[in-house]
C-alpha cells in the first residue's frame, strides 16, 4: 500500500462523503433501518450518527483499516453495540439470513466484484428485509455518460477503486431485490460524479 492510500486517501473519502448533500441523502435512509443491521463499507463510520434507536445491533464491514479506526472512535459515541469487521462485502461472514435490514451507501462503486457482493447482500438478509442504499454512478445522460468513460481510468486510480459508470439499481435487481422505492437525480458538484441513485431494495425471497 502507497503513502496516498494509507495516509492522503482516507481522509479525502471521509471529507469528501461528509459533505451536506451526501449528509441529507444519509439522514434519509439509514434511520428506517432496525433491528440487527449489516452495514456494507462502514468506512469511518459517518452513518452512524444517523441510526436510530430501533437498531438492536450494528455489524460493519470494510477492508480499510485506516478508514476502520475512525468508524471505532464513532461507535463510541452512540448507544447500539457495534462490531466492524476488516473484510470485504464479497465474502460476509455470516449466516444466511442473519440480519433484518442491510445499509450501504457509497460502496458499490469501488467494490471489486459488486456482482458478488450484492448477492452475499441478499443471502445474509432475510426474506422481507430491506437494504437501503445511496450510491453514484452512471447517468442517464448520454452526454454525460461518455465523460464519465473517459474519466473513469483515472478516477479509479484517485479514488481507490471508484467506478463511475456502475448502476446500482441493476446490480440489485440483477441479484432478486425488487426495488420498492428508487430515486435518481444529480447533488451538487462535477456532473460526471454527482449523479446520485439511491432507495430501498426487498429481498422478496
Amino acid at each position: 500500500m502507497g503513502l496516498y492510500a494509507r495516509y492522503v486517501l482516507p481522509k479525502i473519502i471521509d471529507a469528501a462523503c461528509g459533505q451536506p448533500p451526501m449528509r441529507e441523502l444519509r439522514s434519509q435512509y439509514v434511520p428506517q433501518a432496525s433491528g440487527d443491521v449489516l452495514e456494507i463499507g462502514i468506512g469511518s463510520g459517518l452513518n452512524l450518527e444517523h441510526y436510530s434507536d430501533r437498531v438492536s445491533s450494528i455489524t460493519g464491514l470494510d477492508p480499510a483499516a485506516e478508514l476502520i479506526e475512525k468508524a471505532e472512535q464513532r461507535a463510541a459515541s452512540i448507544g447500539a453495540p457495534v462490531e466492524i469487521l476488516q473484510v470485504s462485502g464479497e465474502e460476509i461472514p455470516a449466516d444466511d439470513s442473519r440480519f433484518d435490514d442491510v445499509v450501504c451507501t457509497w460502496t458499490l462503486c469501488s467494490i471489486p466484484n459488486p456482482y458478488r457482493a450484492v448477492r452475499e447482500m441478499h443471502r445474509v438478509l432475510k426474506p422481507g428485509g430491506r437494504l437501503y442504499f445511496v450510491e453514484h454512478g452512471l447517468s442517464d445522460e448520454s452526454g454525460v455518460q461518455r465523460w464519465q468513460r473517459r474519466i473513469e481510468p483515472l478516477w479509479k486510480i484517485i479514488g481507490g477503486g471508484c467506478h463511475l459508470t456502475r448502476r446500482p439499481d441493476d446490480l440489485l435487481q440483477d441479484a432478486g431485490f425488487a426495488l420498492p422505492e428508487f430515486s435518481s437525480g444529480y447533488q451538487p458538484g462535477p456532473k460526471f460524479a454527482a449523479f446520485m441513485m439511491h432507495g430501498v431494495a426487498e429481498r422478496l425471497r
